[in-house]
């Protein structure tokens, strides 16, 4: 099972430049778009609205994808 996160979480995720860290901002629990991208998410299957610490640029990550930091 993932890990479960709370708001304010410090967060770490891998991108095409390597290892972000970050923030929860919000959890997700339903359909919504970011940056014109289509989030699927939904209370069965939450996503989080994570915020990058270096650039401060938001993006949705399902909670497989993330680590607490």
């Amino acid at each position: 099972m993932a890990d479960t996160f709370r708001v304010g979480d410090k967060v770490q995720w891998e991108s095409s430049q390597g290892t972000v860290h970050g923030t929860i901002k919000k959890k997700l629990t339903s359909h919504t778009s970011i940056k014109g991208h289509e989030v699927a998410a939904s209370p069965e299957h939450p996503e989080y609205l994570v915020v990058s610490d270096k650039t401060g640029a938001e993006a949705a990550h399902k909670a497989t994808a993330l680590k607490k930091a």
